[in-house]
């Protein structure tokens, strides 16, 4: 595989953990397909996480593996509130809002830690 695996030691996990930062995230099916929104101390891990069915549940039953938008925080309880927020608007204001951002739709683990 290409992509990172963040299992293995010595990836960018490792800096992930030490900087105690969190993620909003959206990911998709695919292109205006089913979003779910979450949050992770871990994106690099949790997306993959997502992307091998490792997770039981809404992303796994509805396949959605494509990371389209994320946003970092220092404090989890921002992160959390961000993450409830967001879960409460429409889904034509979620889709805007990945498209302001990600008006490809492209999946951002590839484009941001995939190994060449």
């Amino acid at each position: 595989s290409n992509f990172i695996d963040p299992f293995a030691n010595g990836t960018l996990i490792t800096v992930a953990f030490l900087m105690n930062k969190y993620w909003v995230y959206i990911i998709a099916s695919q292109k205006n397909g089913t979003l779910y929104i979450g949050v992770t101390n871990n994106i690099i891990r949790r997306t993959y996480e997502h992307k091998s069915g490792l997770i039981e549940g809404f992303s796994k039953k509805y396949h959605l593996s494509m990371l389209v938008y994320f946003e970092e925080y220092d404090d989890i309880h921002m992160a959390l509130k961000r993450e409830k927020s967001l879960k409460k608007w429409r889904r034509e204001w979620k889709i805007q809002l990945i498209e302001r951002y990600n008006p490809g739709w492209v999946g951002l683990y590839t484009a941001h830690f995939y190994k060449p």
